[in-house]
């Protein structure tokens, strides 16, 4: 307390002076970003142009020798890898296979032209395509159609309608729409389309409003379990064509659970030639993954496994005849060429205008996580609202051309960057790769078994259903992250996957509130002889200043944790206000009635006023010190607090002061006049250290006079 006492100053230090900042008028920043708006000129085209489309920027420096081979093997081996994937996806989307070789070949081009990131492959996903197949089955059953109809027929000579529909002898079911009628295929394109459309326009709005921030709130554990979650959901709608069982899809939340329960009714009807053919293939694909992986760094290219197990279902089911000898599903019919262009059908859309919000979110969400990744690991930089621009006009313009929601995917982005991609000239390449297999090779997958696509999907799955074995890491790093992944992941497997990221979202978020209204908190003590002041609980060999409390709260402070922050401080110091202000005014009471009654029996006068004096109790402590460094924004609430807390403790001999406030917190006081009228009173309520305010302190300790105490 000496030893303090000696650097005590005689008055508080001087405040540093704030820079006054000159706001514009709202008016002449308005008028100033309107006339830059509209103004026209030759750079200004040429910026917007090149903006707009980067290719046009990059496509002219583009270097012919150092680029070209890179971008030509990467794209023809991702364009062999997405055939085959984009012909198994559509069963998850519940379409036919022709759709998904649409949605690829076009997805390629447009990002071509738009996109910034060099490595991205856009193109079909497994999780779209699952979440684009929920909307389809539930309006194809809902208008309806029958789930358990196979949607293709087996007879190649089908005639193809302009919406693409199969047109046979038979009475078929069909609603009218847009003037026509219209079959179960014909409807589930039209569908696809229509949700595809609307989420490509939310995420142009999303980039126009600049509303890109949306993303921000989708954590990386919170994907993670979302993406494995419905993982679960992919192999459980894909396992009935394995066992080649012939179960609609189940409509409605629980689709995991009452899906299992209906394959396990219904095993007795394996087709034998479907599960055998599912285990050669998984076995085939499974290997070829796994010699990847331990050779990756010795293989130059990535193995062609799918392509190798199509062509090689395709040839035994066509010569063995599968399809009639033993009854297994076959793909069926798929046409040559392109479909007319058809405008989405708009008297849909107020149907499935909810559900293309998730669909867009997490497009985008995807898109952007993977573009900003591989930049930064190839050292270049992109544009997330150009990003969003692009998969944007990758939804809208495709689903004029009957194709379903598009967003980036891993595998194919990693492949593309481990075979030497340059540019987005691969992305050309993958798409001439499906254009030939739409002009020439579409028929040739007619025999292709339907288990030997659920294989390729099946397989595909197999990164994010390795996510559990990260589980003890993720514990072991951070609890909070690994309840964030277990409650998506179950929510998205035993709900629906809408409902799961739903509960993703609100259940991340709500632990992030969590953590702001329960916060570290703690008592600082001082360190040897130097002006640092630490966590006592923390750190040892810590001297607490003497008759001096230093509080500090580790978050903001603000309406929700306003209650949370006065119990923490209640507690730490050992005193609150209003308990302490009841003690003494009972102890004045019953001093009172003592000092009567001890009058009556004397017979004297009592004199009231000298009770007051003699119960006032001496506490520990004179001053607090709010260490407001870790306090990064109050609201009026929490303001408000402050102001409480220099009131009540005032009433009771003990002096609130605050500490290391930042410039936010200093400004939001001096709008609610915490420190008065004019700011009279800032020099002894703030200080920009700790020390500085317990130096005041004792000094203004030693200048008051002692109470009398008994």
């Amino acid at each position: 307390m000496e030893e303090v006492s000696k650097e005590t100053p005689l008055a508080p230090p001087p405040l540093l002076e704030r820079r006054v900042r000159q706001r514009q008028r709202t008016a002449s920043v308005l008028r100033s970003k309107l006339k830059q708006g509209v103004t026209c000129s030759i750079p200004r085209v040429r910026s917007t142009l090149t903006g707009f489309f980067p290719v046009v920027r990059w496509l002219p420096k583009y270097k012919l020798r150092e680029y070209v081979w890179g971008d030509v093997m990467s794209g023809l081996i991702v364009g062999i890898i997405l055939v085959p994937q984009a012909i198994a996806y559509c069963l998850l989307a519940g379409v036919e296979p022709i759709y998904g070789l649409y949605t690829s070949f076009y997805a390629n081009i447009i990002y071509f032209l738009m996109g910034t990131s060099r490595h991205v492959s856009v193109g079909i996903f497994s999780l779209m395509s699952l979440m684009v197949g929920q909307v389809v089955d539930r309006e194809v059953f809902l208008a309806g159609f029958d789930l358990n109809e196979e949607s293709t027929k087996s007879s190649p000579d089908v005639l193809n309608g302009t919406f693409g529909f199969n047109l046979t002898g038979g009475t078929v079911h069909t609603v009218e729409l847009m003037g026509m009628q219209c079959g179960k295929e014909c409807y589930a394109i039209t569908i696809a389309a229509a949700v595809t459309f609307l989420a490509g326009i939310y995420q142009i709005l999303m980039a126009i409003f600049r509303l890109g921030f949306v993303s921000v709130y989708l954590s990386g554990p919170m994907l993670d379990g979302f993406a494995t979650g419905a993982s679960f959901t992919i192999l459980t709608v894909q396992a009935k064509y394995l066992l080649g069982l012939k179960i609609p899809r189940h409509q409605g939340y629980g689709t995991v659970v009452v899906t299992w329960i209906n394959i396990f009714a219904n095993i007795h009807k394996t087709n034998l030639c479907d599960l055998i053919t599912s285990a050669i293939c998984i076995s085939i694909l499974v290997a070829g993954k796994e010699i990847q992986d331990r050779y990756k760094d010795r293989l130059k290219i990535p193995l062609p496994t799918e392509l190798v197990v199509v062509a090689g279902a395709t040839l035994a089911s066509h010569f063995g005849d599968l399809n009639g000898r033993y009854g297994s599903s076959v793909s069926g019919h798929i046409p040559t060429g392109f479909i007319p262009p058809q405008v989405p059908a708009f008297s849909l859309m107020p149907r499935v205008a909810l559900d293309a919000i998730p669909l867009a979110v997490i497009s985008f969400a995807f898109t952007v996580s993977l573009s900003e990744m591989f930049a930064k690991k190839n050292g270049y930089t992109v544009r997330p609202n150009q990003e969003m621009l692009a998969i944007g006009l990758c939804n809208i313009i495709p689903s004029f051309f009957h194709c379903f929601t598009t967003s980036a995917a891993l595998a194919k982005t990693m492949v593309k960057d481990s075979t030497g991609c340059q540019t987005q000239v691969s992305s050309l390449i993958s798409a001439v790769v499906v254009l030939l297999v739409l002009l020439v090779f579409a028929p040739f997958f007619y025999s292709l078994q339907k288990c030997v696509l659920a294989c390729i999907i099946i397989v595909s799955l197999r990164g994010a259903l390795r996510k559990f074995k990260d589980v003890p890491a993720k514990w072991r790093a951070s609890r909070n992250d690994a309840i964030v992944w277990l409650v998506t992941m179950s929510a998205t497997a035993l709900i629906s996957v809408e409902l799961g990221l739903l509960v993703g979202v609100v259940f991340s978020m709500s632990c992030i509130i969590f953590k702001t209204q329960n916060p570290k908190v703690s008592l600082l003590g001082r360190v040897s002889d130097i002006d640092l002041y630490e966590d006592l609980e923390e750190y040892k060999n810590l001297t607490p200043p003497p008759r001096i409390q230093v509080f500090r709260f580790q978050a903001p402070l603000y309406y929700a944790n306003k209650d949370s922050f006065l119990r923490s401080l209640y507690k730490a110091v050992g005193v609150e206000p209003f308990l302490e202000l009841t003690k003494r005014r009972k102890a004045e009471k019953k001093a009172k009635e003592m000092s009567l009654k001890q009058a009556k029996a004397n017979g004297e006068k009592n004199n009231g006023d000298i009770i007051v004096g003699l119960v006032q109790r001496e506490l520990e402590f004179h001053t607090i010190v709010l260490d407001c460094s870790a306090i990064p924004f109050i609201d009026s609430t929490g303001m408000a607090t402050f102001k409480t807390l220099v009131k009540e403790y005032k009433e009771i001999g003990v002096s609130v002061l605050l500490a290391s406030c930042s410039t936010t917190v200093i400004d939001t006081l001096q709008k609610g006049q915490f420190f008065g009228k004019n700011d009279v009173d800032m020099s002894s309520l703030l200080f920009y250290t700790v020390h500085a305010a317990i130096l005041y302190a004792n000094s203004a300790a030693e200048s008051k006079p002692e109470d009398s105490v008994v």
